[in-house]
């Protein structure tokens, strides 16, 4: 028998959550992110459940290749555009939008001769300081990429840091309004902006193409511990859900002690389950003592350290729980956002973690 612990993915729970993402998008044109296979949930799986998106936004062209490959004829956004001179080509024989961000490639660009047109994404470093022109040399690339003769057309493009925080967009936005608007025919461009917490807290910021990811996957961009909702209020669903079961339990008298390090020492008489579910499955090894889990549906705690293949629950007030009892790690039940703040993380992470050796199922 294989060992207990599995994914689910609810694909009726994607496109649910994609229509939440397509009506905070009030009419722009959506690109579904399934860049890190689908934030783990399996590119063709999403691609498919999100079938009502505008175009896919990817990270490399393996990703590209399969959407292709499995027949979406959409458009399809390489995020961080072409790497290597070899990837240029590839633009056009899989009919692909690259961003481009920086001098390099637009060198790179400059210097190829394309079958057929292709769309291109501008990107702007409005102070995130990761990707993107800055003002002292985006005209220079601007004019560069709109003289090249298989270019059909420019989007402007940049990334928000604080989407989600204090800060808000308004600093952003206002230097990428007036970095476009001093370049004529880029200030009239289509402008790409909104990532999810963007989409769903400042609607001046949607532009013409909006980028929804974790909404997509039913975690909160905003995080469980944050001032603002987490993913439920936000009418999102779970889409992914770690399951596992109990292992081996063990009764603990006073001062007895649990896991590597001796890390949890028990207070008073107990009853811990052994989870089949580690680090190596993808769950966060620094999660702490006090994590959330669900056992038999009755919420508990992890104790003690995350080893490799186990975990420790603490089912004293489950006497139900028995070898064999269900576990959920996160997902149906149990928020994915809670189990993330727990352990000092996002859920994003959480689903990005997980390992190749968890088989995914797929649920209605």
């Amino acid at each position: 028998m294989p060992r207990p612990i599995r994914a689910t993915i609810s694909a009726s729970a994607l496109t649910h959550n994609f229509m939440v993402a397509k009506a905070y998008a009030s009419g722009a044109k959506v690109w579904a992110v399934l860049k890190a296979n689908a934030y783990g949930h399996g590119l063709e799986r999403v691609a498919k459940a999100c079938e009502g998106a505008d175009g896919f936004a990817v990270l490399d062209f393996q990703e590209a290749a399969r959407l292709r490959l499995a027949g979406t004829t959409k458009p399809i956004l390489m995020l961080e555009g072409v790497f290597k001179p070899a990837d240029v080509a590839l633009l056009t024989k899989y009919a692909l939008t690259p961003v481009i961000h920086n001098l390099e490639q637009v060198e790179m660009l400059r210097l190829s001769e394309l079958p057929s047109d292709i769309d291109v994404y501008l990107k702007i470093n409005t102070g995130m300081n990761r990707l993107g022109f800055t003002p002292e040399n985006l005209r220079a690339a601007y004019n560069a990429v709109r003289m090249h003769p298989q270019v059909r057309s420019i989007t402007s493009m940049t990334h928000f840091a604080d989407a989600d925080g204090p800060s808000g967009v308004k600093a952003q936005l206002d230097w990428f309004e007036e970095v476009v608007g001093q370049i004529e025919g880029l200030g009239q461009a289509p402008r790409s902006m909104a990532n999810s917490a963007a989409l769903v807290r400042f609607p001046e910021a949607r532009g013409a193409w909006v980028r929804p990811g974790i909404l997509l996957y039913g975690g909160s961009p905003f995080g469980w511990m944050s001032p603002h909702q987490p993913a439920a209020p936000l009418d999102l669903k779970p889409a992914m859900t770690l399951s596992s079961e109990l292992i081996a339990t063990q009764h603990l008298q006073p001062g007895e002690k649990v896991g590597y390090g001796f890390a949890y020492e028990a207070a008073g008489e107990m009853t811990i389950g052994i989870v089949a579910c580690g680090y190596a499955d993808g769950y966060p090894r620094h999660a702490p003592t006090g994590t959330p889990v669900l056992v038999n549906g009755k919420r508990a705690r992890t104790v003690g350290r995350v080893s490799m293949d186990m975990l420790c629950v603490d089912i004293t007030d489950i006497p139900e729980a028995y070898i064999g009892s269900p576990v959920t790690l996160w997902g149906e039940g149990l928020s994915a956002d809670e189990v993330a703040a727990a352990a000092g993380t996002v859920s994003y992470e959480l689903f990005c973690a997980l390992a190749p050796r968890v088989p995914i199922g797929d649920v209605s």
